[in-house]
């Protein structure tokens, strides 16, 4: 699965990312750092990306207008890099699993 790292989610954690989800990418290196969160959507959504965020947003958007792109909400709240870096790493199997259910649209992970 391609992870589309949010504005919140640090850029530094792409090439660990990329190693176990290959093609992972973030919104700043795709120069939408400044898109709107449609703008975003619609790029994950035709890209086959899915966005990785803390914010609700993105997963307001999976209940009212459906999949793809999925969402992966971390529910952590205000946390360093690393601990973001582990958490999605201890969820890799979870993650894997995600990407290929089809009844789902976002993955809480706490």
């Amino acid at each position: 699965m391609k992870l589309l790292l949010d504005q919140n989610i640090s850029r530094k954690l792409v090439p660990t990312l990329s190693g176990v989800f290959p093609g992972t990418s973030h919104v700043f290196t795709l120069d939408l750092h400044t898109a709107s969160d449609d703008d975003i959507w619609n790029y994950a959504a035709a890209h086959e990306f899915a966005i990785v965020t803390q914010d609700s947003d993105f997963s307001e958007r999976v209940a009212v207008y459906g999949y793809p792109p999925k969402v992966i909400w971390l529910r952590v709240g205000n946390t360093s890099a690393r601990a973001i870096e582990s958490l999605l790493l201890m969820h890799k199997d979870d993650i894997t699993a995600f990407e290929k259910e089809d009844s789902k649209g976002c993955l809480i992970l706490w």
